[in-house]
Parts: C-alpha cells; sequence; structure tokens
C-alpha cells in the first residue's frame, strides 16, 4: 500500500521543491521508498514548467540530495483525490488551496503542524534563509515519516 504526499508552495521553486527532495531521501534512507508517492506544486502558476530555484538546487545538493530534475506546476483540483496527504507549507498557501480540498479526501494541513509553523519563504532573502528552510523541512519530514508509519 502506498501513501502519495504533495507539498505545497507558492510558486514550486523553493520550499516544496525542497521538500518534496528531502522527503524522499529520508524515506529512501528508511527503505521505505516502495511504500510512497511524492510529489511538489505550487499554488500559483508563475514558474510551471521550470526547474527548481538554482539556490534550493544548491542547498540540496550541498545536503546530498538532487532537485535538479524537478519542474514546478500548479495545483489541481484532481490533486485532491490523487494525495492522501497535501502539506502547505505555510498558512497563506493552506487558505488558497480550501476551496479546492473541498471536492477531495485529502487530509490537507500545514506541513509544520506541532507546533504550528510557516516554513518561510527565502525567496528574496539570502543563501542562509534556503539553509533554514533545509533544517526545518528536514525535521518536518522526518517527524511525518514517524507520524506516517
Amino acid at each position: 500500500m502506498s501513501h502519495a504526499v504533495l507539498f505545497v508552495c507558492l510558486g514550486n521553486i523553493c520550499r516544496s521543491p525542497l521538500a518534496e527532495g528531502v522527503f524522499r531521501a529520508i524515506v529512501d534512507e528508511a527503505g521505505l521508498a516502495d511504500r510512497f508517492a511524492i510529489d511538489s506544486a505550487g499554488t500559483g502558476a508563475w514558474h510551471v514548467g521550470n526547474p527548481p530555484d538554482p539556490r534550493s538546487i544548491e542547498i540540496a545538493a550541498k545536503h546530498g540530495i538532487d532537485i535538479s530534475g524537478q519542474r514546478a506546476r500548479q495545483v489541481e483540483a484532481r490533486d485532491f483525490e490523487r494525495f492522501d496527504t497535501i502539506l502547505a507549507m505555510d498558512h497563506n498557501n493552506l487558505s488558497s488551496m480550501k476551496p479546492m480540498a473541498r471536492h477531495g479526501t485529502a487530509t490537507v494541513r500545514l506541513f509544520l503542524n506541532a507546533p504550528a509553523q510557516d516554513v518561510p519563504d527565502p525567496y528574496y532573502g539570502g543563501p542562509d534563509g534556503f539553509e533554514d528552510v533545509y533544517q526545518l523541512v528536514r525535521a518536518g519530514g522526518q517527524k511525518l515519516l514517524d507520524d506516517l508509519t
């Protein structure tokens, strides 16, 4: 049995691709890759088809994770049927998805939910912001795996 997880941020080039890559790595390290389907998307369409932000690619690579092959896509209504768990990177992304979420069966919540916390958008900041996001999604991803297994 597979559990489908979708990570969602604004443009799908910074936080959610990093969370997708980190969670894949955590699941692989645990030997559970066959039990999960993992993807990411954005609430906005500005970057559809583009690779992750070079700074996200760089910080992932620094930690031994390759996310360079990912391509941004926008959340679709059918995602709320295809995925079991949809994780928003912040409260704004969560609010943006609420209208579509009503029509699906997915559990939709903040990624960091105990306690409820936004993963800050590092887009307009420096490299330290991307390292901070990495650390948050690493810890959050481990907790997610523990919760789902």
